[in-house]
Parts: structure tokens; C-alpha cells; sequence
């Protein structure tokens, strides 16, 4: 078998970077973490056996120059990102001409990434998505769980489908709640789980809402894929929802046994969907 490539981590905050580097470990596969500041979990990651150097986002020049000097071939973005502070975007050279690039062309969150992943291509890095290095992570298709959608919660996800999908061609978000046929939130920049927290305000009378999360149409599968796992279902039912219905094969569960266990203990039920079946 051919020794794999050496993997360069570009990490934010959540528990799939910690995956990753433990699969690294456990693979016998070489890596290397560039850790964002003010976004990765220190205490959770980074030890003093991990490979790694702290970066701010306005400093990517020294993340490149570091990967470069470790050797990584192979690259992988994946956690999430905080708005930054005035002093993250304090840039370097590099940095700065990446933000004019961007500005100029007036790109949104998706149009930043694919200029992202240019960059580190440009470098001669190849950029993986998540799930070319943890294939068990794609959110499988089907019923996950004890729980089962009725009648009513397939019509909410349909409904969901509909906006979802539009919301992700024009860039703006990843996930909606539908409640007895009734929008009740759409996410913004916000995220989902301050999306979930925000439907309760509206929630009805009757049986609660689903939350229902695509990929972008337009999206890289590289990067920034939709995520749910453990806190979402926590979430979930904190608001009153009942269901969740999640991109099968274009989205990523963390800790697949944990959230099932979470959401059968609360009655939750979450389901793997094609869009292109409720049409």
C-alpha cells in the first residue's frame, strides 16, 4: 500500500477537527494543524504532541510558509469560524490582496471559500474535503433513529426543501424550520444552532417544527458542508422541534451514535434526505 500523502488540518472550532487528528493517529498518517485562532478548541486539540502552529485569520502568509515547511501535499479545511475582530484582520501582505481580490469582486461565503481553496491550489497544495479522508462522516441516507416522520413532518420537510434550497442559491444560508407548513426561521449569519434557539420565539400550538439542512446547489463539496451532531438535537428539542432532516451523502453528522441516542431519548426523530425525492 502507498504511504499517504501528508495532511496539512486547517482548523476552526467543533469537535471534527479533533476527529481528524485522531483518525491521522490512528492511520499512521502524517499531518500537520494550522490552528485559527479565536476559533479552535485549544483544550480539546491541541496538546503538546500535536503538530501544530497558532494563526490568526489576518496572517494566512505565515499558514502557507508553515505547510509549506512540514511538507504537507494534501490539505483539508474544516471547523467553524467566528466573525473576526478588528485585531484578527490586522493583515499581512498576503492577506490583504486575498481581502481586496475578494472585495472587489463582491463574493459571498461560497465565492470567499472557492478563493480560498485557489490559493492554497496555487501553492500546489490539493485541497480534500472532510469525507474524502472520513468517508463514515456523510450523513447516510434514511431514518437514523427510533423515530419516524408523520404525515404533517413530511410536509414540512417539503416545504423546507423549497426554501432551503433557494436560500443556498442566493448564498444565504444553509437551513430553515418549518412548523405545521409555517416558516418559522431561515438561517443567516448567524448559524444554525442561534437559528434553532430563534425559531422558539415563534414556535405554535400543536406538534413542533423540523429542521430542515441543504447543501448549497452552488457549494463546494470541499468545504463548509452542513453539519449537525449532538448540540443540534440539544437544541432541537430545547426549541420544541421534532424532527431533523439533513442532506443525505452532502452533509456531516459528528458522533453518529451519540446524536441518534440523543434524539431517541427526546423523541427527535432525524432523517437522511434526497431533495429530488419530494419533489
Amino acid at each position: 500500500m502507498a504511504k499517504q500523502k501528508k495532511l496539512g488540518i486547517i482548523a476552526g472550532g467543533g469537535a471534527i477537527p479533533k476527529m481528524l487528528i485522531e483518525h491521522c493517529r490512528t492511520t499512521s498518517r502524517d499531518f500537520f494543524v494550522i490552528a485559527i485562532k479565536n476559533n479552535a478548541n485549544d483544550d480539546l486539540i491541541f496538546a503538546d504532541d500535536i503538530p501544530h502552529k497558532w494563526v490568526s485569520i489576518g496572517t494566512s502568509a505565515k499558514g502557507f510558509k508553515k505547510l509549506q515547511e512540514e511538507n504537507v501535499e494534501e490539505v483539508v479545511m474544516i471547523g467553524t469560524i467566528n466573525r473576526p475582530t478588528l485585531s484578527d484582520l490586522i493583515p499581512d501582505f498576503r492577506t490583504a490582496k486575498f481581502f481586496i481580490n475578494v472585495a472587489r469582486k463582491a463574493l459571498g461565503d461560497d465565492g470567499i471559500l472557492r478563493a480560498a481553496i485557489k490559493e492554497f491550489e496555487k501553492d500546489g497544495f490539493q485541497v480534500k474535503g472532510i469525507h474524502d479522508v472520513l468517508p463514515d462522516i456523510l450523513v447516510p441516507n434514511g431514518v437514523l433513529g427510533k423515530h419516524k416522520a408523520d404525515k404533517q413532518a413530511l410536509t414540512d420537510i417539503k416545504k423546507g426543501i423549497e426554501i432551503a434550497t433557494e436560500l443556498g442559491r442566493l448564498d444565504v444560508g444553509q437551513a430553515v424550520v418549518v412548523q405545521q407548513g409555517l416558516v418559522l426561521a431561515v438561517e443567516g449569519i448567524e448559524g444554525t444552532d442561534k437559528l434553532i434557539s430563534r425559531s422558539k420565539d415563534y414556535h405554535r400550538k400543536g406538534v413542533g417544527g423540523v429542521l430542515v439542512k441543504l447543501r448549497k446547489p452552488q457549494q463546494d463539496m470541499r468545504v463548509d458542508l452542513p453539519t449537525i451532531g449532538p448540540k443540534t438535537v440539544e437544541n432541537a428539542a430545547a426549541s420544541g422541534l421534532r424532527g431533523i432532516a439533513i442532506h443525505e451523502g452532502n452533509a456531516l453528522i459528528v458522533d453518529l451514535e451519540k446524536t441518534i441516542e440523543i434524539a431517541n431519548k427526546n423523541k427527535i426523530f432525524i432523517i437522511g434526505i434526497n431533495p429530488r425525492d419530494y419533489k
